[in-house]
């Protein structure tokens, strides 16, 4: 793939789903306890790293970056 058009890369999950019931697959998995601490840590991982989030609309978000 060119540089050009980077290919996006699952960086990291942060969920309010119970522990065991998400695998990584080779992103690191964040367990929060409620809706509150899950924004918080996202919005964190992505100032840091500059990577894009997508809520999939069952308490997980996933961060992506474009590599």
């Amino acid at each position: 793939m060119s540089s050009e058009n980077p290919e996006p890369r699952l960086f990291a999950i942060v969920t309010t789903r119970p522990k065991g019931s998400i695998a990584g697959g080779g992103a690191p998995v964040f367990f929060v306890q409620n809706e509150e601490q899950r924004e918080k840590l996202a919005r964190y991982i992505v100032r840091i790293t500059n990577a894009n989030v997508h809520d999939l609309e069952d308490g997980t978000y996933i961060m992506v970056l474009n590599a």
